[in-house]
């Protein structure tokens, strides 16, 4: 895929319009999940984090807004969301490194480093099961060529002891997920996502340590909006997300 023209792109605001991404049009598009991902991460200043598929930077540009001083990289194997990833950086005034190549067979320069932190918001489909999206980078970007396995090795082997990783995914997938950390990382820890009181929740965020010997937790459900149904022509998030989506703001843990 060649680079996007700008009359291509739309220019997106996130954070209460704190940043602003270009993003294309008719391809892949960030929404709620990878600055929900973001807010789950509990980096800190001078600290490393990897963000594997990083797109157009979504989710590691929201962490760098929240958190000063990171040392930002991306990882994304299409050469022209790696660029917009890049501009958006550039331009939001956060310093990322953005690394060209595929979670299966990482280059040369990523396999010299190590993360503190390692966020991820990976394809959610296996592409056997669904229908083709018609543009190519957006088919790239919700269908997996790797398989989750190798998302989570990669992430076990660049992380350096005692890091973190975190995942957001679909519910669905998450006994894979579970599979893939089992004897790579430890301490693993599920937050689900439901959309709205009564529902099961659609989405998951996988937190995992590298050395971990914590018990498995399976937290309650962290609820996107308010009330079973929406009832009026707004949003309606509920006051912990709409912080999240407008302020900034972290996405606490349970204790």
């Amino acid at each position: 895929m060649t680079g996007f023209d700008d009359t291509e792109l739309t220019h997106d605001g996130f954070l209460g319009g704190q940043l602003h991404l270009w993003q294309p049009k008719m391809g892949y598009r960030a929404g709620v999940d990878p600055v929900l991902l973001a807010a789950s991460v509990p980096a800190k200043p001078g600290e490393s984090v990897l963000d594997m598929g990083c797109g157009a930077g979504a989710a590691a540009l929201c962490l760098g807004k929240r958190v000063g001083r990171l040392s930002l990289t991306g990882l994304e194997v299409q050469p022209a969301y790696a660029a917009l990833a890049r501009r958006n950086a550039e331009e939001a005034g956060v310093a990322m490194q953005v690394i060209e190549g595929d979670v299966s067979a990482p280059p040369a320069e990523l396999r010299q480093m190590s993360f503190h932190h390692i966020l991820s918001n990976p394809p959610y489909f296996d592409p056997s099961k669904r229908v083709r999206a018609s543009d190519q980078g957006r088919e790239r970007a919700l269908a997996e060529i790797a398989p989750l396995a190798a998302w989570v090795e990669l992430a076990a082997r660049r992380l350096k002891p005692r890091g973190y990783l975190h995942v957001i995914q679909r519910t669905q997938r998450l006994p894979e997920l579970l599979a893939s950390a089992e004897g790579r990382l430890g301490s693993v820890e599920v937050l689900p996502l439901a959309a709205r009181v009564g529902r099961a929740p659609e989405h998951v965020i996988l937190r995992a340590r590298k050395g971990g010997r914590a018990p498995f937790k399976l937290h309650g459900s962290v609820l996107i909006h308010h009330g079973a149904n929406h009832v009026a022509d707004a949003d309606d998030y509920s006051s912990e997300i709409a912080a999240v989506l407008r302020k900034g703001q972290i996405l606490s843990w349970p204790a």
